[in-house]
C-alpha cells in the first residue's frame, strides 16, 4: 500500500459504479479515487465472457497505471464473470459488489432466506446465487431489465418507473412463496438500483430489508482499509477524484451528475483499445 495519499481506483462499465462511489466518498474523506466509466464498449452484459475478461483486464491495468492502491469493482457484470483473473492479474487488493452484497445479507438475514434483483446478465450468471450460498443463504434472483433505462432517464420520481418496480417486486415474492422461501431481505444487484431505494421500500413490508450493493460495497472497503489513511488530516473533497471516460465524455458528465448525487468534475477521455 502506498505510504502517500491512498488511491481507490474505481471502475465501471458505465455510470452505475458512481452510486459507489459515491457511498465510498464520506467514509475514506484522506483518500483519492480514480473512476473510470468504459463506456465506449459497454453494455457488457451483451458480451461474452472472454470478452468481458478482456475489457476488464484493460480497465484494471489503467487504473493501476494512474497509480491505484486498491481496487473497487463497481460493475455486477465483471465482479460476477472476470473477478477472478482481476484479482490474478494483480498484488493489491481488489473488490466486487457481489461478494459484498451477500456478506451484507448474511449479517441482515434472520431467515437466511434472500431475494435478489439485477440485470439479465448479473441474473444469468447466478453468482449473487453462489455467493449466498457460501454464506449459507438461499437466493431467489430475478431480472429486471427495464429499471436501468428508466434511471438513465432520470425517471427516478417517475410513477411509471414506480409501478415497473411494483410489478417485478409482486412476481418476485409470488414466485418465493410458490417455493416456500421466506425471505427478509432483498439485495440491489445493479448500481443503478440505489437511486430507486425508496421506490422499492414503498413497494414491500417492513419486515423486508433493503440491501445497497453500493453501500455495502464501500463499507466493507471503508473496513478493509481501515488504517491506511494518509498523514495529514481530512483532505477536502475538491480534487479529490479524477473522472475518466472511454466515450461520450460530455453525457458521462451530465448523466453522472445523477448518480453521484452532484457536480462532476471534468472528465478525461481515454482509449483503452478495442
Amino acid at each position: 500500500m502506498s505510504s502517500q495519499r491512498l488511491k481507490i481506483g474505481v471502475f465501471d462499465s458505465g455510470f452505475g459504479g458512481l452510486t459507489v462511489l459515491r457511498a465510498l466518498l464520506p467514509l475514506l474523506p484522506e483518500a483519492e479515487f480514480l473512476y473510470l466509466g468504459d463506456t465506449a464498449r459497454l453494455p457488457y452484459g451483451s458480451k461474452s465472457r472472454a470478452t468481458i475478461v478482456r475489457y476488464a483486464l484493460s480497465s484494471t491495468r489503467f487504473l493501476l497505471d494512474q497509480g491505484a492502491d486498491f481496487l473497487v469493482i463497481a460493475c455486477n457484470t465483471a465482479s460476477a464473470l472476470a473477478l477472478t483473473e482481476i484479482r490474478a492479474s494483480t498484488a493489491v487488493q481488489v473488490l466486487g459488489v457481489i461478494e459484498t452484497g451477500a456478506n451484507e445479507a448474511r449479517s441482515s438475514s434472520k431467515t437466511r432466506d434472500i431475494l435478489v434483483i439485477g440485470t439479465d446478465a448479473t441474473i444469468a450468471s447466478h453468482a449473487y446465487a453462489a455467493a449466498c450460498r457460501e454464506q449459507g443463504l438461499r437466493a431467489l434472483e430475478k431480472a429486471c431489465p427495464l429499471l436501468v433505462p428508466l434511471v438513465e432517464e432520470g425517471w427516478v420520481d417517475h410513477p411509471v418507473t414506480a409501478e415497473v418496480v411494483r410489478i417485478y417486486l409482486t412476481e418476485l415474492l409470488e414466485q418465493a412463496q410458490e417455493t416456500d422461501m421466506d425471505p427478509d431481505t432483498l439485495v440491489l444487484g445493479c448500481t443503478h438500483y440505489p437511486l430507486l431505494r425508496p421506490m422499492m421500500e414503498a413497494a414491500l413490508t417492513p419486515a423486508i430489508r433493503v440491501i445497497d450493493s453500493a453501500q455495502a460495497t464501500a463499507s466493507q472497503a471503508a473496513r478493509m482499509l481501515a488504517g491506511h489513511s494518509s498523514p495529514g488530516g481530512i483532505i477536502r473533497s475538491t480534487g479529490r477524484c479524477r473522472f475518466f471516460a472511454t466515450d461520450s465524455v460530455v453525457k458521462f458528465r451530465r448523466l453522472g451528475a445523477r448518480f453521484l448525487g452532484g457536480p462532476m468534475a471534468e472528465v478525461e477521455l481515454v482509449d483503452l483499445g478495442g
